[in-house]
């Protein structure tokens, strides 16, 4: 950044840390010790398609390398997401599968597409929490739906003070966006 963009107040972007998502098994602990939630064995990699074949066969090529569990769902708003499911006690092995998607499509010159990652939980009384990077922040939050589009703003920012050790919290809560009608919540 140089200083006629300082003066602008223009800051750079922060660089995406895919490796952030290695941090989610040690936070799955936390969270189910914590307070009763626990890995729900579903992910999912929300991003802008592209147009054109190569794009199409990067798609494929991701689901062959992922094997059985993988579909893509497009939504309401124009994304793709791919869900990932794997048995709920293999967090470990959900989060090397999502860190695989987003690594592929950065590395073929889709970065810019990618809009965010997320792992869903649940708990014994039946409501579903999501661990949700932001791609372009490198930050997590978490987001908690109750139906329709509501969401239960108080359980986030307790799921925000359980998670803080652990995982690096985004402290924009207006960047707290709602991924109504995610696959797996």
């Amino acid at each position: 950044m140089g200083w006629f963009d300082a003066l602008l107040g223009r800051s750079k972007p922060a660089r995406p840390d895919l490796d952030a998502l290695f941090a989610l098994p040690s936070a799955a602990v936390t969270l189910q010790a914590a307070t009763g939630f626990t890995p729900a064995g579903v992910g999912s990699v929300c991003f802008r398609a592209a147009e054109g074949g190569a794009f199409v066969q990067l798609e494929q090529d991701i689901q062959a390398l992922l094997g059985t569990g993988t579909e893509l769902a497009p939504d309401s708003y124009g994304y793709t997401w791919l869900v990932v499911r794997r048995p709920a006690e293999d967090v470990a092995s959900l989060v090397t599968d999502l860190h695989a998607v987003n690594s592929t499509l950065e590395a073929n010159g889709f970065g810019p597409s990618l809009l965010c990652s997320l792992v869903t939980f649940a708990d014994p009384r039946g409501r579903r929490l999501a661990i949700v990077y932001l791609y372009k922040q490198g930050t997590f939050y978490p987001f908690a739906p109750t139906g329709g589009t509501q969401r239960d703003n108080a359980l986030e920012l307790q799921m925000r003070g359980v998670l803080a050790g652990e995982l690096k919290i985004e402290p924009d809560l207006a960047r707290w966006f709602p991924v109504w009608g995610a696959p797996g919540l």
